[in-house]
C-alpha cells in the first residue's frame, strides 16, 4: 500500500490543523493504522492508532485531548484533527499501516510509511 500524508503547515500555538492520509488500492480496511511525528534531533514517536474499522484508539499521553485520529474507509483515509497546538508539536508527521492485529504504539509494527507533512507551530 502507498500513503500520501498531507495537511501541515505553519500555525500560531493554539490554532488547528487537520492531517490527511490517503492510500491506495482496495484493502485500506485491513490495515491498522497510526501517525507517527519526528522532530529535528529526535526519535520518531508514535501519536495516534486506529484500528480497522475504528472501534479502537488510542493516543500519546502527549497529545490526548487535543488530538483525534479517525478513518473513512470508504475513502481510504486516515486523519488526525491536531487542536490546541503547541511549539513542541513541531515535527515532520508520518502516517503509517500495520498488518498486527491490534493498534500499536511501536514503529516496529508498521509495515507502509508515509512521506511525511511538516507541521510548524510558532510561538
Amino acid at each position: 500500500v502507498q500513503l500520501q500524508a498531507s495537511g501541515g503547515g505553519l500555525v500560531q500555538a493554539g490554532g488547528s490543523l487537520r492531517l490527511a492520509c490517503v492510500a491506495s488500492g482496495r484493502t485500506f480496511s485491513m490495515y491498522v493504522m497510526g501517525w507517527f511525528r519526528q522532530a529535528p534531533g529526535k526519535e520518531r514517536e508514535f501519536v495516534a492508532t486506529i484500528s480497522r474499522v475504528a472501534i479502537n484508539t488510542y493516543a500519546a499521553d502527549s497529545v490526548k485531548g487535543r488530538f483525534t485520529i479517525s478513518r473513512d474507509n470508504a475513502k481510504n483515509t486516515v486523519y488526525l484533527q491536531m487542536n490546541s497546538l503547541k511549539p513542541e508539536d513541531t515535527a515532520v508527521y508520518y502516517c503509517a499501516a500495520s498488518t498486527a492485529r491490534g493498534v500499536s504504539t511501536t514503529k516496529g509494527d508498521y509495515n507502509y510509511w508515509g512521506q511525511g507533512t511538516q507541521v510548524t507551530v510558532s510561538s
